[in-house]
């Protein structure tokens, strides 16, 4: 019984729509930008989710827009980025096609290029809100093929339960380490995600050679 209430809590907060907002921070703790994920379903009942992140890094500011569709069991139908790097900016958008297993990936004022799919495949946003999903089921999902313009392997490896400070209060949340695979990337980072029913995104931590930049959740 519990686990179904759990289920539904987070099944309806995805649908309700949430709004977070996370501070951009860097390895001394200073704020250098902030981010926003939000969700909601459509008129067609599907799963809309975006991430907005903008920073302003000396000499090189950078927004970043991410956006996917995808169906109640979180398999995508489309998945968008608008990236903007300096004076470096890109459009793309990938289609899935579940009848064909294909995803067709088309940059704005470039070409096009297509890779094979699973029957149920997965963008980096879907993959967040089925993580959410599998983690109120006290499941960890297995290592999975995501996608992100190119396909990643994603493994997920929970590391326990720990007191995490959040501004001036603590609170329980699960760390988990999350690693990616590429054909020219192999990196990993943290995920903190909260004890509530929803799964809450915490904190995101990724090492760099100058220490650890973070994302964390404003209450």
């Amino acid at each position: 019984m519990r686990q179904t209430l759990l289920i539904a809590f987070t099944l309806i907060a995805a649908l309700r729509g949430e709004d977070l907002r996370y501070s951009i921070n860097w390895p001394s703790g200073l704020s250098m930008g902030e981010g926003q994920l939000t969700s909601g379903k459509t008129e067609s009942g599907a799963l809309e989710s975006a991430l907005k992140l903008e920073a302003a890094v000396p000499g090189f500011p950078f927004a970043d827009q991410y956006r996917s569709l995808a169906s109640a069991a979180f398999c995508s139908t489309q998945f968008e980025k608008d990236l903007t790097r300096g004076k470096r900016k890109s459009q793309e958008k990938t289609a899935f096609d579940a009848e064909k297993l294909t995803a067709t990936r088309s940059t704005i004022g470039g070409g096009s290029s297509q890779l094979t799919t699973g029957a149920c495949p997965r963008d980096a946003l879907a993959f967040l809100y089925f993580l959410r999903r599998e983690l109120a089921q006290g499941r960890v999902p297995p290592a999975q093929t995501v996608y992100d313009g190119a396909a990643y392997q994603v493994r997920v490896e929970f590391k326990g339960t720990y007191p995490l400070k959040l501004g001036e209060a603590r609170e329980e949340a699960d760390l988990l380490l999350i690693s990616v695979k590429g054909s020219k990337s192999d990196f990993s980072f943290e995920l903190w995600m909260g004890r509530d029913a929803a799964r809450t995104p915490l904190l995101v931590r990724a090492p760099l050679p100058v220490g650890a930049l973070s994302m964390e959740l404003v209450r």
